[in-house]
């Protein structure tokens, strides 16, 4: 079969096949996701109670087998007119002859499996990766995960508990931790569905860094920056900032200070500990970097994705070795337990005559931006150590906290930034089964139960920082070409866009939409004079 040749599509044939099968108990969800009045109004219907309880227990697995009694409970009680008997023993549904159609969690093929559908599933992986270039991009006709996580958070929004029922069930039969980017998303969608819904505030979920054996975190981090630019392309420009910053400066004696206040976990460091090696008249008597440690909550619905690795792991402290075999005076300073509220100059151990740079990447969205102001708050903090620069990169979305919107909106925004990773991840993986890969999206994941996702879009982030006596620096030539070079290794779907000429910012877009952003301030000598 020739690439321009129409295949046919087995992801979404699995599902409309689902669908038409079982007609019985589905209603149009997808045609009118949610009747308020179907609940709202009803006597039975207790606002506080907790549904997620009743609904279903996704336990430790999230594709819970069809057999379990709550699954088939919550299936049953939907045709019931939509009660719940929490306690009633109700036999399970009559499934659809075909209903193996489920994805299994492992690759390996179940015995029990019909010939035909064995045949069906490796059609399936044989042309994921086509499905991930075409229809399972922008296409919102190929994104079905996001079909039935979205009309499910907006039922419960609405309370809507027949429909909440409903799209948990499709969802449970459709969720996998393997296959592409939808039933992946599926899968972790599930997950928070289901533990938003769930009093409970414990819950297994996917691998993450914290959960991980040191030297696998660290393989696994080094693979992710091979096979995709989404935080190689910020350290890249990152480093060739303070580059930039350094040319711009008289002294070329002066020691260098960087605040790194980051997700890299040390991996940024050594290509520009090589670069300064190469700058005119060396590197500077001396390198300091002080290391800002994410405080470790224990909890991932407040722990910033990315940002805490597993313990015993200190790729830092091998800095130090790989800076002396260079001729560089390396010092590295970690502060932990330090809320990003507290630092001051005397904190970071900031001294004069240094040339001081901040680096601050994918941390700062955690911070409140609402009642309290954190954020505009630190950033004043931020400017009152007269930093030479700061590097500010940012995801590029909504804010989907619970001050912006209610939890259907949120839900949806956390989903689209989550369907975006899945995706490209998919291509820079090559669709294949990847342990590394799985420890990414897991960590990714928890933006979706995480409180602290308080995201803002560019334009709001260059607000604050204007606001608060920076102003926007354009990226140089060589910061510019060097990501673009950079870039040219990855994935084609991949594109820089230097969207903003008043701030300078370079923007990271995937097939079309944005995925985070890269800036450069300096101090505004307009703000000092006055």
């Amino acid at each position: 079969m020739t690439l321009e040749e129409t295949e046919p599509n087995p992801t979404s044939d699995h599902l409309l096949d689902w669908l038409d099968d079982s007609v019985s108990f589905l209603p149009s969800f997808l045609d009118d996701p949610y009747n308020p009045g179907e609940i709202n109004g009803s006597p039975w219907w207790d606002q506080n109670q907790d549904i997620g309880h009743d609904l279903i227990n996704i336990g430790a697995t999230t594709a819970t087998s069809i057999d379990s009694p709550i699954v088939a409970a919550a299936a049953e009680n939907t045709t019931n007119n939509g009660l719940i008997q929490s306690n009633s023993a109700i036999p399970n549904p009559s499934l659809p002859s075909d209903s193996s159609k489920k994805r299994k969690l492992s690759d390996e093929p179940d015995p029990k499996t019909s010939q035909s559908h064995q045949q069906k599933k490796n059609q399936g992986k044989k042309n994921s990766n086509k499905a991930n270039n075409c229809n399972n991009g922008n296409n919102k006709e190929g994104r079905w995960a996001e079909q039935l996580l979205n009309p499910c958070a907006t039922a419960i929004t609405a309370g809507n508990l027949t429909r909440v029922q409903h799209l948990l069930y499709v969802l449970n039969e459709l969720a996998s931790s393997t296959g592409d980017a939808n039933h992946r998303l599926a899968d972790h969608g599930l997950r928070a569905l289901t533990h938003h819904l769930s009093s409970s505030s414990a819950s297994t979920g996917p691998v993450t860094f914290a959960s991980t054996e040191p030297k696998f975190f660290q393989r696994s981090l080094l693979k992710f920056y091979e096979v995709s630019p989404w935080f190689a392309f910020p350290n890249n420009i990152a480093n060739a900032s303070i580059l930039q910053i350094l040319a711009q400066e008289p002294d070329k004696k002066r020691n260098l200070h960087i605040l790194d206040i980051g997700v890299s976990h040390g991996v940024q460091w050594p290509t520009l500990l090589e670069a300064l090696t190469r700058r005119p008249g060396g590197p500077p008597p001396l390198v300091k970097i002080t290391v800002v440690a994410a405080t470790a909550e224990n909890n991932q619905i407040i722990d910033t994705p990315f940002s805490i690795g597993p313990p015993g792991h200190n790729f830092y402290s091998r800095l130090p070795g790989f800076a002396k075999s260079m001729n560089i005076n390396l010092q590295i300073n970690r502060l932990e337990n330090h809320p990003l509220e507290n630092l001051n100059a005397q904190i970071i151990e900031h001294l004069p005559g240094e040339t001081l740079i901040i680096c601050a990447q994918f941390r700062l969205h955690h911070l409140n931006h609402n009642t309290p102001d954190q954020r505009t708050e630190f950033l004043k903090v931020l400017r009152s150590l007269e930093p030479k620069g700061v590097i500010l990169s940012e995801n590029n979305m909504e804010c989907s906290c619970s001050n912006c919107g209610d939890f259907a909106t949120g839900f949806s925004r956390r989903v689209e930034y989550l369907w975006r990773f899945l995706d490209s991840t998919s291509s820079a993986f090559k669709g294949r089964e990847s342990e590394e890969r799985r420890v990414m999206e897991g960590e990714a994941a928890k933006a979706l139960t995480n409180q602290g996702e308080m995201n803002e879009g560019k334009e709001k982030w260059c607000e604050r920082m204007r606001s608060v006596g920076f102003m926007g620096e354009m990226f140089g030539e060589d910061a510019i070409d060097g990501a673009r070079a950079l870039l040219r290794k990855y994935d084609s779907n991949w594109e820089m866009r230097v969207e903003d000429q008043k701030d300078g910012c370079v923007g990271l877009w995937w097939k079309g939409q944005p995925v985070s952003f890269c800036s450069l301030w300096k101090l505004d000598i307009k703000v000092e004079e006055s």
